[in-house]
């Protein structure tokens, strides 16, 4: 029978998360242990009575890997991640796609959008001319082990030769807007939903990270789990990841962006801090790198349409429009989005897309990805002064004729 277009994107999702465990697998040494004695812990994360927005923190620790430890790494393809965890993924991944709704933008989708372009950001974190572990290389089928990952371990931040975080900004990604209402955050404080009155900001954001989280650490997925992490300190990392990840994915409210912009000067427009500084600060300046590298690498995949083919951008603007526009429709924004899209989608370039772009170019990481990413953007940009009065009308029209 075939398979819908939802089951056919958490295929592909498994397959890449499978991978990724694989890897994380490879890098603990091959070894998978029962990990009940960590329930307890697992029970408590989360439920302090604090909010998600309350655990972000602006440094996470890295993992730290010795050079001989890279080198006599297992070949994450001769890991076998186990039937069960295999299924108990493919279950979850399911069940995230079902709480996705029926929104026209912020759908399983777009979440599939998003984790690929991470996917893609995440291989291209690399010396020139070098692969890492997400980039298979063409000279042989495995490449993913036959790359020397202790040259890559300096470059990167350590990002590339960690692979549990690697997986938990693909994961982040996936989850990073399940139970999405459709509206923005303003609009569920001005309604006062449930979710409002709980959060206060960041609210869907806050309420994905809940969602997938406490479904994860249901009993059904022990297996799946055991993969992921086998220590309380890797089980904590995991979700600090995914909660740092997902939040930064929240680029309208002004005060968190503030600090962000904040984060980012204090990594990366200091000079590199001098030799004589011990190394543990050489440490926590290369990990506030990381942090903030990941924060953007998840931001720039959230709006990789805008930096993609134009008729890639232009579909997605649409869904998007249609989403705003049937809010309108339904009561749930104030102002009609057609009166100032077209020129709010040059502001968003402008003040957004491209700053971005030039961020992703001026951390040094991605390799060539940053320039195509600025130059799709700047032609997406002329592209849309030229035609977008037109496509506004033209999906305005659209709107009306399908209602």
């Amino acid at each position: 029978q075939r398979m819908t277009k939802i089951e056919r994107l958490v295929e592909w999702n498994v397959e890449v998360l499978t991978s990724l465990l694989q890897q994380i697998i490879a890098s603990r040494g091959g070894g998978l242990n029962d990990i009940s004695s960590l329930s307890n812990a697992e029970w408590s994360i989360g439920r302090g009575g604090g909010t998600v927005l309350e655990e972000f923190t602006p440094i996470i620790p890295l993992k730290r890997f010795e050079a001989e430890e890279l080198r006599a790494r297992r070949r994450p393809s001769s890991i076998d991640i186990g039937d069960e965890a295999k299924s108990q993924l493919r279950k979850y991944l399911s069940q995230i796609a079902g709480m996705y709704r029926d929104n026209p933008f912020h759908n399983f989708q777009h979440a599939s959008h998003v984790t690929a372009s991470v996917k893609k950001l995440l291989a291209r974190i690399v010396k020139v001319g070098e692969g890492n572990g997400l980039a298979a290389s063409s000279s042989n089928n495995h490449g993913i082990a036959d790359v020397d990952l202790a040259d890559l371990a300096g470059h990167s931040y350590g990002i590339t030769s960690d692979p549990m975080t690697q997986f938990a900004v693909v994961f982040s990604a996936i989850i990073h807007d399940v139970d999405h209402p459709g509206v923005p955050n303003a609009q569920l404080v001005k309604e006062k939903t449930r979710n409002a009155q709980i959060y206060k900001k960041s609210v869907a954001e806050q309420n994905s990270v809940e969602i997938a989280w406490d479904m994860l650490m249901e009993d059904e997925y022990s297996a799946l789990r055991a993969c992921i992490y086998q220590t309380e300190s890797d089980l904590r990392r995991f979700r600090q990841l995914v909660v740092n990840t997902v939040l930064a994915t929240d680029i309208v409210d002004k005060e968190l962006q503030a600090l962000r912009k904040k984060r980012w000067e204090t990594a990366f427009s200091n000079p590199f801090p001098s030799s004589s500084l011990v190394n543990q600060r050489l440490e926590e300046h290369d990990d506030r790198k990381a942090t903030i590298v990941i924060e953007h690498l998840i931001q720039a995949s959230d709006v990789s349409h805008t930096m993609q083919h134009w008729h890639i951008y232009k579909e997605w603007n649409e869904s998007f429009f249609m989403e705003c526009y049937r809010a309108f429709k339904e009561g749930r924004a104030t102002a009609d989005p057609s009166e100032n899209w077209y020129k709010g989608e040059i502001g968003f370039f402008d003040y957004y897309v491209i700053p971005l772009a030039k961020k992703l170019a001026s951390c040094g990481v991605f390799g060539v990805s940053s320039d195509e990413y600025m130059n799709y953007a700047k032609a997406n940009r002329d592209e849309w002064v030229r035609e977008g009065k037109a496509l506004v009308q033209h999906y305005v029209s659209k709107y009306n004729s399908e209602e």
